[in-house]
C-alpha cells in the first residue's frame, strides 16, 4: 500500500479548523474525511484501509474522549491524534494511557502534525499486518484436530515426544505423526517458529506435570 491509500479523519467542530486541516494534509498527498461531531464520525462509513483519526477533545456532544471510549468499546483499533486549545495535562495523561498515538496543542505546528498523522498511518499499518497474521494462524490451528492441539500444546512446552507420549497414553511413533502433521498444517518449519505462533494466538503451553520428568 502506499500514502494514497491511506486517509485520514479530521473530527473538529470548527469549520475552519476542519478546511485549513483539510487542505495541509492533502498536501502531503493523504486522502482526507472530515467531520463536524463524533457522532457524525460513528455513524458514517468508512473505507477500510490504513488510517488515523485528528480529534479535537473540545467537541459539542460526545467529546473526543468519550469517542476514542467508544471507539474501544466496539474493537476499533484506529491510531488518534487529539487536538486541545488547553494543553490539559490530565486528560492530555488519559488520552494516551488509553492508547492515543500523540495529543498535540493548537496552534499547530504544521510539519509536526504531518510527522504524527505519517506515523499514527504507519502504526496503523503495521497492527494491520499482525491482525491478518494472527487470523491466518487461526485458521490453521482451526484446521487441527483436537488430538494435534494437544500435541502442540505440549510440543511447544519443551516436552520431547516419548515424554508427550507418555502424557496422551500412546506410542511415541504415533506422537511423531501428529507432530509432523502440526508442523505441516502450522506451516512452522522449526520448533522456534511453532513457538512463536503459540505465542501470536495466545496459546499457553501445556503445563509440565513432575512424571515428565521421570520419562527416560
Amino acid at each position: 500500500m502506499t500514502e494514497r491509500d491511506a486517509i485520514v479523519f479530521v473530527v473538529d467542530d470548527d469549520p475552519s479548523v476542519r478546511e485549513g486541516l483539510q487542505g495541509l494534509i492533502q498536501t502531503a498527498e493523504l486522502r482526507v474525511q472530515t467531520f463536524a461531531s463524533a457522532e457524525e464520525f460513528l455513524s458514517s462509513r468508512r473505507p477500510d484501509t490504513p488510517a488515523c483519526l485528528v480529534l479535537d477533545i473540545e467537541l459539542p456532544g460526545l467529546s473526543g474522549l468519550d469517542l476514542q471510549y467508544k471507539l474501544a468499546q466496539v474493537g476499533i483499533q484506529l491510531p488518534i491524534i487529539f487536538l486541545t486549545g488547553h494543553g490539559d495535562i490530565a486528560r492530555s495523561v488519559q488520552a494516551m494511557k488509553a492508547g492515543a498515538a500523540e495529543f498535540l496543542t493548537k496552534p499547530l505546528h504544521p510539519q509536526c502534525l504531518l510527522a504524527a498523522i505519517r506515523k499514527a498511518i504507519e502504526r496503523d499499518r503495521a497492527a494491520r499486518r499482525e491482525r491478518a497474521e494472527v487470523l491466518d494462524l487461526r485458521r490453521r490451528f482451526d484446521a487441527l484436530t483436537p488430538r494435534e492441539r494437544q500435541v502442540m500444546g505440549l510440543v511447544v512446552a519443551g516436552l520431547l515426544n516419548k515424554q508427550t507420549a507418555a502424557e496422551l497414553g500412546t506410542s511415541e511413533i504415533t506422537i511423531k505423526v501428529h507432530r509432523s502433521r502440526v508442523m505441516q498444517k502450522m506451516r512452522a518449519e522449526s520448533l522456534p517458529e511453532l513457538v512463536r505462533m503459540a505465542e501470536k494466538l495466545g496459546i499457553p503451553p501445556t503445563q509440565k506435570s513432575p512424571s515428565y520428568t521421570n520419562v527416560q
